[in-house]
């Protein structure tokens, strides 16, 4: 066994309150309840156990600092210790040597005083601890989170789930799949699996609380005379008429043609705001009407619409 002050990273002059935190905070990381299946750990826990029952005895810690024992309790020079021990030298063997600590030492036992319970290794119960929950992410489409859907994800212990995405969810929302984290301790609960929802901004449509919102760009000649506008909806192409002398920014309402509330199942509506769209090169004529329109009624019209600009 190695040094016990070098195995808890402790000094001779350490107090004994120093000690048993320093030994606690090992204990814990190192049980086997938190390490299942690891040997090694096992073995450092032990390890670690072994060094606090030789220097929180202050008779044997002092026989220690004097030199008369060996680390693992045995008197020094004990000529059976090495044999006793096995090949691989176990401080923690039954015979581990005369008046030390290492016959029928047990780490649960010291473990178990020392955290309240004092019972033996096979009376002890496994402390119950549930899982962890685990937290992934998932992007979906627009419409998939307006109208709801089902997304398929693979958890980290490989197994594949399909998801329902409820309708109208939010950026950022989280859905909670029950027993689907990481496993318990000692037979505990398993945790959750959060899904956190990540939407994709969509070409032309925002969604504001259960609204929808859109431009939709229109011609001069349908601005000006007016028009049938075939538009898209999240339910399907619809016929929106275009009044005569609509301003660009006017805004239609299309009742019902929204998103639902998930709670109240209200339906919000489509606001569609109007957007005059120039073509990309101007005919010869529409420029001399213009102009010819222009030289009767400009300043009325400037009037009327920057007027309030002073």
């Amino acid at each position: 066994m190695r040094d016990p002050y070098q195995v808890l990273g402790v000094s001779k002059s350490t107090s004994k309150a120093d000690l048993k935190k320093t030994y606690r905070k090992l204990a814990m990381k190192l049980h086997p309840d938190q390490n299942p299946n690891d040997e090694k750990v096992s073995d450092k826990f032990k390890e670690v156990s072994a060094a606090y029952a030789l220097l929180s005895d202050e008779k044997m810690k002092a026989r220690y600092d004097r030199g008369e024992i060996n680390p693992d309790g045995s008197e020094k020079g004990f000529a059976g210790y090495q044999q006793h021990a096995g090949a691989r030298g176990n401080p923690y063997g039954r015979t581990a040597g005369a008046g030390g600590f290492g016959a029928g030492f047990d780490a649960e036992d010291l473990f178990s005083s020392l955290f309240g319970g004092g019972r033996a290794r096979a009376q002890r119960p496994r402390a119950v601890k549930r899982g962890q929950d685990k937290t992934y992410t998932i992007n979906i489409e627009f419409l998939d989170a307006v109208t709801g859907s089902k997304k398929q994800i693979k958890l980290e212990n490989g197994k594949t789930l399909n998801i329902n995405i409820p309708i109208n969810v939010k950026e950022g929302q989280q859905i909670r799949l029950k027993a689907q984290g990481r496993p318990g301790v000692g037979g505990g609960a398993s945790g959750d699996a959060l899904i956190e929802v990540h939407i994709n901004k969509h070409a032309f449509y925002t969604l504001k609380n259960n609204d929808i919102h859109m431009d939709l760009p229109i011609t001069l000649e349908e601005a000006i005379l007016g028009g049938k506008v075939t538009i898209p909806t999240i339910s399907g192409k619809i016929v929106l008429s275009i009044p005569k002398n609509s301003n660009s920014g006017k805004i239609m309402r299309l009742k019902g043609k929204g998103a639902t509330d998930p709670k109240t199942k209200k339906i919000g509506d489509q606001f569609v705001k109007l957007m005059i769209m120039l073509p990309e090169k101007i005919n010869s004529d529409l420029e001399k009407n213009i102009k010819k329109w222009s030289t009767k009624n400009k300043d009325t019209e400037v009037k009327n619409i920057r007027g309030h600009l002073g």
